[in-house]
């Protein structure tokens, strides 16, 4: 059996209280003391501090780099200017979703933020379609934190207050000048997150994420926030989770990601046959003949849904399933997203989950569950 790894912010966790379960390889904290309905409250209310070391961090450099990782994604990433951040997906030749990620203009580099459990093979990926003609660095002494919620911009006031100019989705460097033996340190910041709060995503050298994380979590806003709390604030935000609500086996239609799939890349042209899969993809964007939907669904009754449920009509006749659900501490109530029929995908239809062996009633919705507080300017 491998032995997990760690993040620069291993000895924190363990400092603070938490509890350490295995995450994608590595030994992360699930919770704190205060636990996974208080934390999530918590970063809806004021602000938590996400330890996200554990994702894959990396650089694609050379030349016409921008036309080069359009050949494996079916994102506008020559329309991408300077400092902007997209979400992107890495498509498979028969149209399934290798990864999802986040990718940045930095200006004489792309900067990507992929998934931990997939990191290796997006680095195999990315180096066996572009390595003889672009520089792939892994930035494996990185490390990443997560500062999300309402307050996060009154705590970054406070340690960098030229990265609250920056806007949802935009990306910017920025040189530490004083705090803790700071002074000095750069960090790389996004105006970004994962559960639909307004937030920062902030890149530093792995030396100095403890001081910079005890330093952020010396603010009175601020409380360390576990994978618990991470997983039902993202879920009430309606964002996917790679290998449950998407994995090879789903295109990007039907996961309800048609919206990544940048509009260059969909209407006409070489640009929009130029992604693996794009034959698949663009057909099914076009003649809507998939057979199947993500949906958000919202339990009539008090259970919670969990991943792997199955979901039946009123006859039992089985029409999908559920990838993530649990109980939404925002929303009062069982959450869901799933797969089902095509003809089930109106908001407002109402299928049953089987829990226990008995019937569940839910009602698909749209999604988010929650209304995001992404901050546009």
């Amino acid at each position: 059996m491998n032995e997990l790894k760690k993040t620069p912010l291993h000895d924190l966790h363990l400092e603070l209280g938490a509890k350490m379960v295995p995450f994608a390889g590595y030994d992360m904290p699930v919770q704190y003391p205060l636990g996974v309905k208080k934390e999530h409250e918590h970063t809806r209310a004021k602000c938590g501090l996400f330890d996200v070391s554990h994702m894959g961090q990396i650089t694609v450099s050379g030349e016409q780099t921008a036309l080069a990782l359009e050949t494996l994604m079916p994102v506008d990433i020559l329309g991408l200017t300077e400092g902007a951040q997209r979400y992107g997906l890495f498509t498979s030749t028969e149209g399934g979703i290798l990864d999802d990620l986040m990718i940045v203009n930095a200006g004489d580099h792309f900067y990507l933020v992929v998934n931990a459990a997939c990191k290796e093979q997006d680095l195999a990926h990315l180096r066996v379609n572009l390595g003889d003609q672009q520089e792939i660095v892994y930035l494996e002494e990185r490390a990443l934190l997560a500062l999300q919620g309402p307050q996060a911009k009154d705590v970054m006031a406070r340690l960098c207050p030229e990265a609250c100019a920056l806007v949802f989705m935009q990306h910017q460097r920025f040189t530490l000048k004083e705090g803790d033996g700071l002074a000095g340190e750069e960090i790389w910041v996004s105006r970004s997150g994962y559960t639909g709060e307004d937030g920062f995503e902030i890149s530093v050298a792995g030396h100095a994420a403890e001081a910079f994380a005890r330093r952020l979590l010396a603010e009175p806003e601020v409380e360390a926030i576990g994978l618990g709390a991470r997983d039902s604030l993202r879920l009430e935000a309606g964002l996917c989770l790679y290998g449950h609500d998407m994995d090879t086996q789903t295109t990007p239609v039907e996961a309800s990601l048609i919206w990544a799939i940048s509009k260059p890349r969909r209407f006409g042209g070489d640009r929009a046959a130029g992604f693996p899969g794009a034959d698949l993809v663009l057909h099914q964007v076009d003649a809507k003949d998939h057979t199947r939907k993500r949906v958000g669904l919202v339990a009539e009754g008090k259970a919670p849904v969990r991943e792997g449920a199955l979901l039946v009509d009123a006859d039992g006749n089985e029409l999908g399933v559920v990838t993530s659900g649990g109980f939404g501490p925002s929303v009062g109530k069982p959450i869901a997203m799933g797969y089902v029929e095509r003809e089930w995908e109106s908001p407002g239809s109402r299928v049953f989950a089987l829990v226990r062996g008995k019937h569940q009633p839910m009602v698909v919705t749209k999604m988010p569950f929650i209304t995001p507080g992404y901050y546009r300017g």
